[in-house]
């Protein structure tokens, strides 16, 4: 069974990939979404059968290498939280499948596209069911290269190169570390499976490892390392640049790269290898402050963004910002139980910003929308839906999940947990607040696209070539810019360009995107509540099995219950202000929000340009590496390599040939010359060389 949930999708691409222009879109298509629907019920099927009892085991596919004594085998680890991340991963990309056939129904390029999406569903699964750490590298690296594939699929669209190869280096950044981290886990312990790493890690649990001249805690060293590629791959603090641009690729790729796949790789990793993390309490720290710094910085960016794909990518970031502060605080299975939930509520958001930018004939800046919910009211039911599952109202599945990270903060005696605890609250009430925002500006109020028209970034129903003269990632017609191309002040209604001389009437999304739509908003409302016992209540025991330790993080769960009232009720009172703020400044004082930007210039361009960080980034790392690698290609290649090597010498040959034809002339007298010279120079090596016969 876990032999088909795997390779299905495996058997799915490279039918699209090899033969789409033979069986043609439409089957490639079918294909493709049929091999991921079966994979996704066996995954269900999978779920059920291993949480009943919450025992682990290991299934070998093929002994996959050795070398000395490091022995990999390809095998399929199978425990509770396998089985959580197949039913995730399949779930969520079958769904994207069945509504990319409706959204890119126009593009061209259908089979390449399913391809891909199969390819990266294929790359992921080979993560979550890995039994070692190099299986884990193989699909953590599938997983860049497929998403490098799938954010540039507009590959004549300059911005689209340019983001994915964005996140490709970044993310390079990270994996880095965790190839580090892999190393070193490796010398400490002599293994990469996890099952004899983990029972060699008490015995390591005050090792010392020397390391740039210092002697490190080993273990904690390890994780630190190995967190490194959970922050790239997780788009964290410091390493987050890359998710913004990703926006660039087709609304289904944001879906499935945000909602259950590349971004909860870096989670499902610390989780996975959590044994490690509980002997390393000052890596769980980092992990536990990095994760709060990132929910409070990508929530403060969300506020003033205008694309209504991008504000949802900063709740991602938000978001996973939450996971990893549940995971730093000891409580792992709040942490994956936010990345069940959110998986369902963010994939229905991007999906439904999909329909959104589909009946906007391509529109993705949300002051160009408005007063759509008479005319997409399926859509807007929908993404009332995954709003209030984002913002954690009573009974939808973020409460459940959401609410029990924030208590864990504020119960966890753990450093840092303090500074957790604040800015998790905080961005509750900024993910209320841009939420709302969010619906607000595309679905109430007046309906500016008809004044405006409607022109966007998102084309899906052209070929790539209409893109290729759009600007940077990001930068939309009706936005002010600096002199550098940064966003400084609302767009005013009268300098937005007229791009269609026609208005379009906004129209539902087709059944075959609307029924993705309900099947995730059904999870957004009642996957919480249906499986908040299993994954944090009284069942918890049973269902983790040894999936996740037993140590301080289930004391911690077990603490959740004595929160005190006003901890448990502050995300409450967070959402509350968060949507009456953003009532009042948008429906009811709907000039507010550009009188405020205007009064704090500064902090609204702080804001919009993402603190800065690109800029901070270029100027540090990008300019002085292009600068140097100009410097190795102009000089040190150009100039002294082929200076001094083949071209070099191949100049010198013809400036030597060029001088002795001139002696060609025809003449004996110059003849005699130069044989002359040539004898004296035979005399000259002779006397001076000392060769027999010769004077020394």
């Amino acid at each position: 069974m876990y032999h088909a949930i795997v390779f299905f999708p495996l058997i799915g691409a490279l039918i699209a990939g090899l033969f789409g222009r033979f069986i043609g879109a439409r089957m490639s298509e079918l294909v493709t979404t049929g091999c991921l629907a079966f994979a996704a019920l066996l995954s269900w099927g999978a779920f059920f059968l291993v949480t009943g009892d919450g025992q682990a085991k290991t299934e070998q596919v093929v002994q996959w290498f050795s070398a000395g004594d490091l022995v990999v085998d390809w095998a399929f680890k199978v425990d509770t939280l396998t089985a959580v991340m197949l039913v995730v991963v399949t779930s969520v990309s079958t769904l994207v499948h069945l509504y990319s056939i409706g959204y890119m129904h126009e593009d061209p390029h259908r089979p390449r596209f399913f391809a891909y999406l199969s390819l990266f569903t294929f790359a992921m699964l080979m993560l979550v069911t890995a039994d070692n750490l190099v299986q884990m590298f193989f699909g953590w690296e599938g997983v860049g290269l497929a998403s490098y594939l799938l954010i540039s699929f507009w590959y004549e669209k300059p911005s689209a190169n340019a983001a994915a190869m964005k996140a490709f280096i970044v993310n390079r950044v990270g994996d880095f570390g965790f190839s580090l981290g892999i190393f070193l886990v490796f010398v400490l312990t002599g293994s990469v499976g996890f099952d004899a790493i983990f029972a060699k890690a008490p015995e390591l649990k005050d090792a010392s490892f020397h390391f740039l001249g210092h002697d490190w805690h080993a273990l904690t060293l390890a994780c630190l390392l190995l967190f490194m590629g959970a922050m790239g791959k997780s788009a964290q603090f410091l390493l987050h640049t890359w998710l913004p641009d990703a926006m660039e690729g087709p609304t289904p790729v944001s879906a499935l790269i945000h909602a259950a796949t590349m971004v909860t790789a870096g989670v499902f990793m610390v989780a996975r290898l959590s044994p490690l993390f509980e002997l390393a309490p000052t890596a769980l720290t980092v992990v536990t402050v990095i994760g709060g710094i990132t929910a409070f910085f990508a929530a403060t960016v969300g506020l003033v963004q205008n694309d209504i794909k991008r504000v949802i990518a900063y709740s991602t970031c938000s978001q996973l910002g939450y996971m990893f502060v549940g995971l730093g605080v000891g409580a792992y299975a709040t942490g994956v139980f936010h990345l069940f939930t959110h998986a369902f509520f963010k994939a229905l958001l991007f999906l439904g910003a999909g329909s959104v930018i589909h009946a906007m004939h391509h529109e993705q800046d949300m002051r160009n929308m408005g007063g759509l919910r008479r005319y997409i009211p399926f859509t807007t039911a929908m993404m009332t839906i995954g709003t209030i599952a984002l913002i954690g109202f009573p009974f939808t599945s973020g409460y459940y999940s959401k609410d029990a990270i924030i208590e864990a903060a504020y119960m966890s005696d753990r450093p840092g947990h303090v500074l957790a605890f604040l800015a998790t609250v905080i961005a509750a009430l900024m993910t209320s607040f841009y939420s709302w925002r969010l619906f607000f500006l595309t679905f109430e109020g007046p309906q500016r696209w008809v004044a405006n028209g409607a022109h966007g970034h998102d084309d899906h129903a052209h070929a790539a070539t209409a893109h290729a003269a759009d600007g940077a990632p990001g930068h939309h017609e009706g936005v002010a810019h600096d002199d550098q191309g940064h966003d400084v002040e609302p767009a005013s209604h009268s300098a937005i360009e007229h791009h269609d001389d026609h208005a379009h009437t906004p129209h539902e999304s087709p059944l075959v995107m609307t029924i993705p739509l309900a099947i995730l908003a059904f999870g957004a409302l009642f996957a919480g509540l249906i499986f908040k016992e299993r994954f944090i209540g009284h069942d918890m025991d049973k269902f983790w099995g040894n999936a996740l330790p037993h140590g301080s993080g289930n004391d911690i769960m077990h603490k959740i219950h004595d929160a005190p009232g006003w901890v448990a009720a502050s995300p409450f009172v967070m959402l509350v202000l968060g949507f009456l703020l953003a009532f009042w400044m948008y429906l009811r004082r709907p000039d507010l929000p550009h009188r405020l930007a205007e009064s704090q210039p500064i902090l609204y361009r702080f804001l919009l340009n993402k603190w800065y960080f690109d800029e901070i980034y270029d100027r540090i790392f990008v300019r002085p590496a292009k600068n140097f690698g100009l410097f190795l290609w102009k000089e040190g290649d150009g100039r002294v390599i082929d200076g001094l090597g083949p071209d070099g010498i191949s100049a010198r040959v013809v400036d030597i040939t060029r001088g002795v034809v001139r002696f060609q002339t025809g003449y004996v007298y110059h003849y005699a010359f130069v044989m002359l010279v040539g004898v004296a120079g035979l005399i000259t090596w002779y006397l001076v060389s000392g060769v027999p016969g010769g004077t020394h």
